[in-house]
This record gives structure tokens, sequence and C-alpha cells, in this order.
């Protein structure tokens, strides 16, 4: 199942997408459930897919589409996963994942544009395989952390690259508002069978900067859980980011930064194709 969150002359909802257009689900179940994380936390799945048969059909390409999660409590984002990117990186081996934070309002969706901020010209992308969290839980052991996902969603990381290096910690660089694209559907993992073939590309203008299979990550989803969910309890919508492949725009030789009218693709074979402009800061 692929869903998405959507606005619709200026409502928002949420719903189920097959093909050209979205089953309006949310509207049927407004009362039930306010959102895809409600959907979520209530294993909601069934009532949604009942729903579909009585719900109006609206052409995909006629609404905004939102972050497929527009709220989540936690967006918990994994640094230098991919050994290509740990390489050009320079940094050391580490034996614990490296992990930052996101906030939720820097997130946005399919379609929008990344806004570059006035204050740097060092807007970097990133290309994510994007975990969202299906049933909460703490200490999850990683043999059982399967059973706590629900989907998986496209995201690009991008980055303000000077301020993320202003001091070790990545945060002030990772949070801009409108840096985080987020969708375009969760796809529910039973439409994932093998995972670790799955393949994650970036487009730049058309021109591949990035390409990886998720089985290339060094610390694999459950293990990410497993850690995760000890320090913090995991919740339903919370979102894992699980790390970028090598081939960042401020390793290559001449850095390569987006800017104004660039358009950023990233594409996760069997999840989804993911499209942003980027426009400068107002």
């Amino acid at each position: 199942m692929k869903l998405a969150s959507f606005s619709n002359k200026g409502v928002i909802s949420w719903g189920i997408v097959e093909g050209g257009e979205v089953i309006d689900v949310g509207a049927k179940l407004r009362s039930s459930y306010a959102n895809l994380r409600e959907v979520i936390a209530a294993n909601g799945f069934a009532a949604a897919a009942a729903a579909a048969a009585h719900a109006e059909r609206l052409k995909l390409d006629s609404l905004k589409l939102l972050p497929v999660i527009p709220d989540p409590a936690k967006i918990l984002c994994v640094g230098l996963n991919y050994e290509t990117h740990l390489r050009e990186t320079g940094r050391p081996v580490s034996e614990h994942p490296t992990l930052f934070t996101r906030y939720a309002d820097s997130l946005l969706g399919h379609g929008d544009n990344i806004v570059r901020p006035h204050v740097s010209t060092m807007l970097d992308y990133e290309g994510e395989l994007a975990v969202i969290i299906g049933k909460g839980g703490r200490y999850i052991r990683r043999e059982n952390a399967m059973q706590h996902v629900a989907g998986y969603a496209c995201h690009n990381d991008a980055t303000i690259r000077d301020w993320q290096r202003h001091t070790s910690q990545f945060t002030p660089g990772k949070t801009f508002p409108g840096t985080g694209p987020l969708g375009p559907y969760l796809v529910t993992k039973d439409e994932v069978t093998d995972l670790d073939s799955v393949t994650l590309e970036t487009r730049l203008n058309g021109v591949v900067v990035q390409s990886a299979t998720i089985g290339q990550m060094i610390f694999p989803i459950p293990q990410l859980i497993e850690y995760i969910s000890t320090f913090t309890p995991l919740a339903p919508g919370d979102v894992i980011a699980t790390g970028t492949p090598g081939g960042v725009g401020f390793k290559r030789e001449p850095p390569l930064f987006m800017k104004a009218g660039d358009r950023i693709e990233v594409e996760i074979s069997g999840v989804g194709l993911l499209i942003n402009g980027v426009a400068n800061e107002a």
C-alpha cells in the first residue's frame, strides 16, 4: 500500500495512492484518524483499505503533497552510514551509529522548493531511505526490530554545510526550515521484499551524483532501531533517516552545491521518486 498526506484546495487529508489517483480515505475516516500518524498508531491500514471503496478519487497531479508524515514526534538522522561516504569525509570507523536530529518544521513535500537560506551558499544534497516507525517501543531487540516498521519513504537530508561545520555538532546545518523533503509516499514494508537489494539514486539536474544499495549500510535498520530505542522510546510515525551514500557535493572537486533553479531527485526502487526544486530564501 502507498499512502500520501496532501492538501486539496486548502483541506489537509491523507489517502491511498493508486496509479495517478489518490483515494481520499482521510475524508471518510476523519473522525477516527486526524492524520496519517494516527492511522499508523492505531494500525489502521485495514480500516483504510475498507473505507477506500467508498471514498472519492482525486487526481494526484491536482494535489499539493505534504511531507508524508507532516508532524513526526521525532526525526532521528544517521550520519556516515555508508562506507563510500565515510571514506570521502575522512572520518574514522565508529563502533556506534553517528546520530543527530532534524526538526519537523524543516520538512517539506514532494514538488516543493528546497530553500537555500540567505546566510549560506553551501546547500548540499543527501539522498536517503527514511524508515517510518509503526509500533513504538523501548529497548527493542534487533531480531524484533522490523516488526516495529510501518514502511519507507524517500528523504533528502539537504544540508547547509558551513553551518554544519561550525562545530563538531551537526544540528545547525541539518534543520534549517524548508530543507528536508520527505515523500512522496509511505510505502508499507510488505511492498519491499528484498530491502538489501533496493537501489538509491540521487540526481542533480538529471546527472547521477549518488548511487548505492541499501544493503551497503554500515549499520542496518534493525541495528539502528535497537540502538536508538535504547536511549529514547520510539513512537508511531517517528522517522529514522538512515544515512546517505558517497557523492555529496561538498566533497567533490570542485564542490557542487545546489542553487536556485536546480532540480534534485531522490529515487529509491520500489519506494518512490522524490523531486524538488531549489529556491533562494525570500
